[in-house]
């Protein structure tokens, strides 16, 4: 699992300023010893369960195994995981990366109320023979509990459902109720982007088929090697960098991977963006964004590459060379197999940990992701009352003045600032093409860092940090009608209803906190209006 990094003279001093800094204090000591004056001093020691979590798990290794033959004894062909941000983004990972295991049940992870996209999972599926896990800390949290309510009313057999949730929450309260097979607990001082190692992350990866005493095996490595002096630390020195580079105005961490991990960068996404960006600082995570010749990028990025053994992309390693050769600050991981996943989710949490420490701010807390949940509760409300949203007049992508509105937007761009596109439609592989092209178009022209999220799963992710770090972020939200709709059990609002409120309430938050922002609306034919957008934004860049 080496860590090897090549940065600006300047950069390289600061960093090595910073680790004998963290020796002379004794702050490895004090980050395994919980002290919360290593941050800011706010409660922060009741959210570090995470650095016990691999040796707890390691001690029940044998219970995961045993969970593992019951979901094979029982003849599962399918998984569906149900639920957001913390309690979706790990299990999506390791579905990413393993597939299926020979002998275990496939799995597939919904983190979207777009109702095509909760449609496209149910054809997917044999319903008799999935096994469903609800996946929600809190319990309360909106999505995992409608995904919760459409599935339980097709199946109507609740041996097939499974809860991975806090103890005393409302879901468990449910579970109980409806007789779930099994209810398995998280843990309190564990936030939802830290639970990867907890039974979050671990109940689903066992289900799948995982070697699991080889998993944590590499994590509890990991974790060793984090207790070493700051130089020495893998978790420690990534950390170093990553906030002295906060510090110094390289706040964009682009991340580079391997094809065979390529979700990594989504868990890393929800972990960086929603630990840092805060009181106006952050590190804003650039995922999937195609590597580029130097010159088109600022003065602002950091890049890191995390590359599998044996499976490196030939273009990765020419595109991060000359990079490398250009001065930019170049981070390389080398996982040895895909086993070491968990080992790099421990990294990582340390390194996000140790980066919140050195930017000032409280890694553990997420103030701005209620904003956006308060403002669709609030509408989803006013459509139980009333049956309809409140009017609105969009900008439609027919509209002759689209692309001048574009264009205005887009001209906002400075040195520094980054691009997002926030798409509230089907996430497929179609629909993520169409945003790419035109993300790579603003970076190309622009030369800034650009972002893909698809809603509303960002909204416990990068939300964050869009709308409590830095304001350098100019967003172009993207909606669309729906042609076909589902009913939500038992609530007057439907997937679609839900899935426009939570566009609208997002729109308002960042309208609320001074955010350049665009929303625009495709219609109910989305093939042609993404092929719409894309013209209106070469349009606005380019004539």
């Amino acid at each position: 699992m080496s860590l090897e990094y090549s940065l600006p003279v300047d950069m390289d001093a600061k960093v090595r300023a910073t680790l004998e800094d963290w020796t002379e204090k004794g702050n490895v000591a004090r980050l395994w010893a919980k002290d919360p004056t290593l941050w800011t001093n706010k409660g922060e020691e009741n959210w570090l369960g995470w650095l016990d979590i691999v040796d707890t798990q390691v001690d029940h290794s044998a219970d995961l195994v045993a969970f593992a033959s019951e979901v094979k004894e029982r003849g599962f062909e399918q998984i569906l995981l149900l639920g957001m941000g913390g309690s979706s983004l790990c299990p999506e990972v390791l579905k990413m990366t393993f597939g299926k295991k020979a002998g275990f049940p496939e799995m597939f992870v919904l983190d979207s109320t777009d109702p095509a996209q909760v449609k496209a999972f149910e054809n997917k599926l044999h319903l008799e023979k999935t096994l469903f896990f609800v996946s929600s800390k809190s319990g309360s949290t909106l999505e995992p509990n409608i995904f919760k309510d459409y599935f339980f009313d097709r199946v109507k057999n609740p041996g097939q459902f499974v809860a991975i949730t806090d103890p005393g929450s409302h879901m468990q309260q449910v579970a109980e109720a409806d007789g779930f097979w099994k209810v398995f607990y998280g843990d309190k001082t564990i936030g939802g982007r830290y639970s990867a190692l907890s039974n979050f992350g671990m109940i689903p990866a066992a289900a799948m088929g995982l070697d699991m005493p080889r998993f944590l095996h590499e994590a509890q490595v990991m974790v060793g090697d984090c207790h070493n002096e700051p130089a020495k630390n893998p978790g420690v020195a990534l950390g170093a960098i990553l906030g002295v580079a906060a510090n110094s105005g390289r706040d964009k961490l682009t991340i580079v991977t391997s094809p065979g991990i390529f979700d990594l960068g989504a868990w890393l996404e929800q972990l960086i963006a929603e630990s840092t960006g805060k009181n106006g600082k952050g590190i804003i995570p650039v995922d999937r964004e195609p590597l580029a010749p130097p010159h088109l990028y600022g003065k602002d990025r950091v890049f890191v590459y995390v590359r599998l053994q044996g499976a490196v992309e030939n273009a990765h390693e020419v595109g991060i060379a000359a990079l490398e050769e250009a001065g930019f600050p170049v981070i390389k991981i080398t996982m040895p197999d895909e086993y070491h996943l968990g080992a790099e989710f421990f990294r990582w949490e340390i390194a996000t940990a140790v980066a919140g420490s050195i930017i000032g701010i409280n890694p553990f807390d997420q103030p701005d992701v209620e904003a956006s949940k308060i403002a669709t509760k609030k509408l989803t409300s006013q459509y139980e009352e009333t049956g309809s949203l409140p009017a609105e007049t969009p900008v439609l992508i027919t509209d002759p003045d689209a692309s001048d509105k574009i264009k205005e937007l887009l001209s906002t761009l400075q040195p520094n600032d980054y691009f997002a596109v926030l798409g509230y439609i089907d996430m497929n592989e179609s629909t993520e093409i169409s945003l790419q092209s035109i993300r790579s178009m603003v970076r190309d022209s622009k030369k800034v860092a650009t972002c893909l999220g698809f809603g509303p799963r960002f909204l416990h992710s990068t939300g964050q940090a869009y709308k409590g770090g830095p304001n350098t972020g100019v967003f172009l939200q993207v909606t669309c009608d729906d042609p076909v709709d589902l009913a939500v059990p038992g609530a007057r609002y439907s997937f679609g209803v839900v899935k426009a409120a939570q566009a609208r309430g997002d729109l308002e938050v960042l309208t609320e906190r001074k955010r350049r922002a665009l929303r625009i609306h495709l219609g109910s034919d989305l093939r042609t209006g993404l092929m719409k957008l894309r013209g209106a934004v070469t349009k606005a860049l380019y004539k």
